[in-house]
């Protein structure tokens, strides 16, 4: 942990001028805006502002902005061109970091590569997959668009459900989703629950036949030319992935995965994911027209700023690690920090008031584009809080992986969960590797080389 304050240290201290918005004075745009290929190779390909219509100054103005509030990697592109770079990304660029529930969107890729490939059936019930006997009637009847959507109807604790996989005790993570207590029937509503992404990952495996993470290396990961050593993904202690949050993976790596929605799951000549697949991912769902298949949609949803086009969606995880993606303007922003945002009310204002980075910083880009794509909206100005802790904390579900209180599967806990061989705590942690980044000089760490 001291490598990381001291990492995080480090980077608050760097300069605050933008260095790397690309050599070349501005100069008019030419009549056609250029376009890009993506590459699998190590650097992506790149233009100045003006060859695809903004404003080099204005753009180093947004991105010294953003490199003041905490964002560690900021990357844009349009075209698929980068075109504009934060000044730390050369310290940060390659450091595998925590995207959090970002990590839910790859597993959304991931079930629509299985789903593509006739594996598994995005409307059955997860009683198609699960082994015999596992969980009651009424958990197997969750269909695998219920837990795409977040409409399992599972009770939420974030904090509470999170703090078992930053501290690894979950003894089985799926298992222990099919005890947490159904607050809705499923479909019904949406619940934000990180259990109910666990399960589907898990319900993925069941699916293809194999770990996810071999699944996702061959099918997803090695098309885009993310290489095994670059990233680490954590897992229980039965060996299953999690599919809410702990996916640490360099930036540079996060943009691949950004691009490749960005071209509709097509990649070169490759189309990894199908476009019908991606176009379902983007459609509201019926319990929340902010979500769609674990992506958020649309302006004033998620960390996106009430302005935004129509059409902008986003993978986002804690701490505003986002790729946002608007499709009208082929522009697509990467950034990974912790934080940033400005609030008058505390903790709880940071927690609730995530748009207000996002509002400023996508103010002083769009003013780069030479034909404004909208009008200025002004400064943020902030709501009242209506943050209800309740839905962060719920004891009962921290609890159960000690086998005790009503969400607790029978016969599962931190000594032991029915067959499965558990593995000790932090048996599964990649060197260098604790919460936020994978640091340090060891050569097992993952990072790209």
């Amino acid at each position: 942990m001291g490598r990381i304050y001291g990492f995080l240290a480090g980077i608050a201290a760097v300069s605050l001028v933008v260095g790397s918005v690309f050599a070349g004075g501005a100069q008019a745009a030419p009549t056609e805006q250029l376009s890009c290929g993506v590459s699998s190779g190590r650097e992506p390909e790149r233009a100045s502002p003006e060859q695809v219509g903004l404003d080099s100054g204005l753009l180093a103005n947004a991105l010294a902005f953003a490199s003041g509030r905490n964002r560690l990697n900021v990357q844009v592109f349009r075209h698929n061109c980068l075109i504009g770079e934060g000044p730390t990304n050369a310290q940060t660029g390659n450091v595998a970091w925590n995207i959090w529930s970002a990590t839910k969107s790859v597993v959304s890729l991931l079930a629509g590569i299985a789903w593509d490939q006739g594996k598994l059936d995005i409307e059955a019930p997860i009683d198609r997959y699960l082994p015999p006997g596992l969980g009651d009637a009424q958990h197997r009847s969750i269909t695998v668009e219920n837990l795409l959507t977040e409409s399992s109807g599972m009770a939420v604790g974030v904090l509470t459900e999170g703090a078992t996989g930053v501290i690894p005790l979950d003894p089985n993570s799926a298992v222990q989703a099919l005890g947490v207590p159904l607050d809705n029937p499923p479909g019904a509503a949406f619940s934000y629950s990180q259990r109910n992404v666990d399960l589907l990952a898990y319900v993925i495996e069941l699916a293809v036949g194999e770990r996810l993470q071999q699944f996702a290396q061959r099918e997803l990961f090695d098309p885009l030319g993310i290489a095994r050593g670059d990233y680490y993904w954590a897992r229980d202690r039965a060996g299953h992935t999690y599919g809410y949050a702990h996916l640490m993976i360099p930036p540079n790596d996060f943009a691949k995965l950004g691009l490749l929605v960005t071209n509709n799951g097509r990649w070169g000549v490759q189309q990894i994911i199908s476009q019908t697949y991606l176009h379902k991912a983007r459609q509201p769902s019926p319990a929340n027209e902010c979500y769609g298949y674990l992506f958020w949609l649309g302006p004033g949803c998620a960390e996106s700023a009430d302005f935004m086009p129509a059409d902008v969606y986003m993978m986002s995880g804690l701490g505003m690690q986002n790729v946002f993606i608007v499709p009208s303007l082929d522009l697509t922003v990467v950034w990974t920090g912790f934080f940033g945002n400005f609030t008058n009310e505390g903790i709880s204002g940071i927690v609730q008031n995530t748009a207000e980075l996002p509002h400023e910083f996508f103010r002083r880009l769009f003013a780069a584009f030479e034909d404004h794509p909208v009008p200025d909206p002004g400064p943020f100005v902030e709501p009242p809080l209506r943050l209800d802790p309740r839905r962060f904390v719920d004891t009962n579900l921290l609890l159960a992986v000690f086998g005790s209180g009503p969400a607790a599967y029978p016969g599962c806990n931190v000594f032991s969960c029915l067959n499965y061989p558990l593995a000790p705590p932090f048996a599964d942690t990649a060197p260098g590797c604790a919460i936020l980044a994978c640091l340090g000089p060891d050569p097992r760490r993952p990072g790209i080389r």
